[in-house]
């Protein structure tokens, strides 16, 4: 199974030493963890030191290093110049994507989000209806920005009338951005390994945003991560300690209805993004999309 490796203690090196990540401090082994199960390291502790092999030995296996500030945002992130085989011609595919394709596919990512946030919030047991019906109003590339009204319905609902998203604030948004960099990292890996450039985005645009089309097919799995938040934040608080860390990077092993089956959110990022590359390829827009779970699994989560 993939594992988000965190490392949020001071003064930890990590190296490879025979197809494990290690993890030491003042030349003690702490623990290892193999490579190949590794689906991407967070680091938020200061003075951790690395290895150039084991940088190198990530990016071959497409896991991101991100490297995140005190709030548990993301600074930056390191990923391999090369991913998949065929990167060239979908790179070059990817370039030349007409709009009508990049803003129909924005368009179904949006409605993918409306649907998981009416799902999420149906589950938590608050009305759903007003964000529901937004899904039929979303335009091609969303000309209109429903995204945001649908945000503004969704977080009362889902935080409470007070609440406001705030990345640089250290309450229950502290454990929101650590759960979105948790997803980031991993939608960032199935980008890369899809043979897409990450850099060039459906719909974020920011030239210093080196992650936008991360950010823009994640955004469909984000209410996972927020009924995680609210049910941790019920029971145990704000405070993004082990216990959180661990529960949200399980997220990665939750399964989504995809096509006739059950498929865990780590494996869903790389068939969207896959699905995202082949439509780039052939000009006929085919996105493997994931259903909401069912109310049970989403009131489950966290808990």
């Amino acid at each position: 199974m993939d594992q988000i490796v965190d490392i949020s203690t001071d003064g930890r090196h990590l190296s490879r030493d025979r197809g494990f990540l290690r993890v030491t401090e003042g030349g003690t082994e702490l623990g290892r963890i193999p490579l190949d199960q590794i689906a991407g390291v967070i680091v938020h502790a200061h003075g951790t030191t690395c290895s150039v092999s084991l940088l190198a030995e990530l990016a071959d296996r497409g896991a991101p290093v991100v490297l995140c500030a005190a709030n548990h945002a993301p600074r930056a992130v390191l990923m391999p110049l090369e991913g998949h085989h065929a990167q060239g011609g979908r790179l070059r595919a990817q370039w030349q994507a007409g709009t009508p394709l990049m803003k129909q596919a924005w368009k179904q990512v949006i409605i993918a989000k409306i649907d998981m946030q009416a799902a999420a919030l149906e589950a938590m047991g608050e009305v759903n209806a007003p964000v529901a019906m937004l899904r039929r109003k979303v335009t091609s590339g969303d000309t209109t920005n429903v995204e945001a009204q649908a945000a503004r319905l969704y977080w009362p609902r889902m935080m409470g009338d007070a609440f406001r998203r705030d990345r640089t604030a250290a309450d229950t948004n502290a454990l929101l951005n650590y759960g979105y960099t948790v997803l980031r990292a991993a939608t960032a890996r199935a980008v890369v390994a899809a043979g897409l450039h990450p850099s060039i985005g459906l719909h974020h645009a920011n030239r210093g945003n080196a992650f936008a089309l991360a950010d823009d097919l994640m955004e469909p799995f984000r209410p996972l991560v927020d009924c995680t938040v609210r049910s941790l934040v019920a029971r145990n608080g704000p405070q993004v300690d082990t216990e959180a860390k661990q529960v949200l990077a399980r997220l990665m092993a939750l399964d989504l209805p995809l096509g006739d089956g059950l498929t865990p959110v780590s494996v869903a990022l790389c068939k969207l993004a896959t699905s995202l590359g082949q439509s780039f390829e052939t000009g006929k827009l085919s996105l493997a999309l994931p259903a909401p779970p069912d109310p049970l699994t989403l009131a489950g989560l966290g808990t």
